[in-house]
């Protein structure tokens, strides 16, 4: 899979932001796939004791939602946690990871936020730009934002708005369980992406492609890391 590189990554906290800043002006929040048949999940494992964190890519075949490719990635984060700039931190992994795919997906959720961010380029943004591919965040819980009540059916949805703007969408997708917070990454419309991620959750409250990379990260569906 294609990469491309729009810019370095190491660099201070104060210049990732101002990358943030100006890549936030280059999102597209508009289309998104018609008749996708490649839909890829992405996640990276907390860092272990030395250091070490793993970044992996699945990806599935669609309406089946089966296996095609599983790639994961190991190395040391380049940055420490700071908030606002995780992509900065988790980005080289899972670009790595995909790399290595010899697919190129049509979709690509990513386990994160989109433009649901401060400066409206959360990792799934930020990866967006880099692949040029569809992506939507799918996150487990709020970075910036607030929103009304949402019903308790699955499909349930309600504006995630931040500074009266609408950056995403809390999303019922199993009832009895807690929403998640889907938003634009790239290449995408919010309806579109609501859309996708509920056709790939198949009964569980995440979707299946990132749920499965989660795993992948943990080293837990039989793919070496490289």
């Amino acid at each position: 899979m294609r990469v491309y590189e729009l810019h370095e990554w190491a660099v201070t906290p104060a210049r990732a932001r101002e990358i943030q800043s100006s890549l936030a002006k280059e999102v597209v929040a508009r289309g998104g796939p018609v008749d996708p048949k490649l839909i890829a999940g992405v996640d990276i494992s907390a860092p272990s004791p030395r250091g070490m964190a793993q970044a992996a890519v699945v990806v599935l075949n669609y309406p089946a939602l089966d296996v095609v490719e599983v790639r994961v990635a190991r190395g040391e984060p380049m940055l420490p946690y700071i908030p606002g700039l995780l992509s900065f931190r988790e980005c080289p992994l899972i670009l790595a990871a995909c790399k290595m795919l010899d697919s190129t997906p049509d979709l690509i959720l990513v386990d994160g936020q989109g433009v649901a961010h401060p400066r409206r380029l959360g990792l799934a943004s930020h990866l967006g730009l880099f692949l040029d591919v569809p992506t939507v965040g799918c996150a487990k819980s709020i970075l910036c934002g607030s929103h009304q009540p949402l019903g308790e059916e699955p499909g349930s949805s309600a504006e995630l708005v931040d500074d009266g703007e609408v950056v995403g969408a809390a999303l019922r997708t199993r009832a009895g369980v807690k929403p998640i917070y889907v938003s634009v990454g790239h290449r995408i419309d919010l309806a579109s992406a609501l859309h996708w991620v509920l056709e790939c959750c198949r009964g569980y409250r995440l979707p299946q492609p990132t749920r499965l990379a989660h795993i992948a990260a943990g080293g837990r569906l039989g793919a070496a890391p490289d």
